[in-house]
């Protein structure tokens, strides 16, 4: 599993956890995560954390349909 994944798991629960399904909820987690990830050492200042960002961004609309879809069940 590479970083964009383990980041991406830990969103996931975050927000699920929190109830928390629009895009501006997922920002805030995803920035968080990645804080979390540095905290915790995962994550250097040598890793690429905007980059890493823009790509969680870009695939809220997956995730947004997979929580859709989620709730629909």
């Amino acid at each position: 599993m590479d970083m964009i994944d383990e980041i991406l798991d830990l969103v996931k629960k975050k927000m699920s956890e929190q109830a928390a399904y629009d895009r501006d909820a997922y920002k805030e987690i995803v920035e968080e995560t990645i804080q979390y990830f540095q905290e915790k050492g995962v994550l250097t200042d040598d890793d690429d954390t905007e980059l890493l960002e823009s790509q969680l961004m870009d695939m809220w609309g997956e995730i947004k349909e997979e929580f859709v879809e989620k709730r629909h069940k």
